[in-house]
């Protein structure tokens, strides 16, 4: 059965982003649809998927990631205006029977994602 979950890498300390907010939504032809929100936690991970084994249905859906609040909250030095504030990324789940996990690696001027296991 199918489960959404991700963490999150601060690639500029070089450990797992303890703290970060991460907001998901479900997207359809009527918007956006708030799902969860939760903080991630010591491992950089969610304590819990974001969509729990046996409910996630194939369809669009976008995580929101707010970095500039984890960097201001670790002191890493950010201009006035972050070059990154919230990073989006949407996704599709096509085969809501698998595990679909979307890890965020991030520095304050760069990230990546892509589809892990």
């Amino acid at each position: 059965m199918g489960k959404l979950t991700t963490h999150v890498l601060d690639t500029a300390r070089g450990k797992p982003a303890n703290g970060v907010k991460v907001s998901l939504y479900r997207i359809d032809e009527e918007g956006l649809h708030p799902l969860a929100t939760t903080i991630t936690n010591n491992d950089g991970r969610t304590d819990s998927p974001l969509i729990e084994e046996g409910l996630l249905t194939s369809g669009q859906y976008q995580l929101v990631f707010a970095t500039a609040s984890y960097f201001r909250n670790t002191n890493t030095p950010l201009e006035t205006l972050p070059f990154l504030d919230e990073i989006v990324i949407r996704f599709g789940v096509s085969d809501h029977n698998q595990h679909y996990h979307v890890p965020l690696l991030v520095s304050p001027y760069g990230y990546s994602t892509y589809r892990g296991s």
